[in-house]
């Protein structure tokens, strides 16, 4: 008996000793990026009601955003890419005026969209997820595609006229400071002339 209680007395010296003190571990200090990607992971997602009342907002300052009109939900399509080959602003147009309202409420959406859906045989739940990502009413983004065709264009020194010309060769490298000042050249031949360093070979 005496053994088991001065064993578990040395157990318990060891797990101090091992601990250091009987006050708890301080805690590391997380780094504030860290800190601020957990806040945005952690921030809910913009919901699909959400959305409705940000669009039935959009353009109309006195909206209380219960009630929704056909060129808000139109607009909201569009920019979420709903409105495409298949689903018209025809089609929209069709399916909202059978409500025989200029605005209709959160609930009556749900069932357009649904009717919608039914009649162009598109899955619901994608209209949906759509409507809710696209991002706050306005918001229009730039395809990779018309963002590299501008870029290329922009960029394309074959185009460029004046002194903008001036500053780079005929492969379109930059020609770097002799581009964009006069340097004078000292070989005695006037500014242009074309035959530069000829004469020996025809001479």
């Amino acid at each position: 008996m005496l053994l088991s209680v001065v064993a578990h007395r040395s157990t318990m010296s060891d797990a101090a000793a091992a601990n250091g003190s009987s006050s708890p571990a301080p805690t590391p200090e997380v780094p504030a990026t860290e800190l601020a990607q957990l806040a945005l992971e952690d921030e809910p997602k913009v919901s699909f009601s959400d959305q409705f009342k940000a669009f039935s907002k959009f353009g109309d300052s006195k909206s209380d955003g219960k009630l929704i009109t056909l060129s808000q939900s139109d607009k909201w399509m569009k920019q979420a890419k709903v409105i495409d080959k298949k689903i018209t602003t025809t089609d929209t147009g069709i399916h909202f005026k059978k409500f025989k309202a200029m605005k209709i409420s959160l609930s009556d959406y749900n069932k357009f969209l649904d009717d919608l859906a039914k009649t162009k045989k598109v899955e619901l739940s994608e209209i949906k997820q759509k409507l809710a990502s696209c991002g706050a009413p306005g918001v229009v983004s730039v395809s990779a595609g018309k963002a590299a065709a501008a870029v290329d264009r922009l960029t394309d020194t074959s185009k460029y006229t004046g002194s903008h010309k001036e500053r780079f060769d005929a492969s379109g490298k930059g020609k770097g400071i002799a581009g964009r000042r006069n340097v004078v050249d000292g070989s005695g031949y006037v500014s242009g002339y074309q035959h530069k360093d000829t004469y020996d070979n025809a001479h």
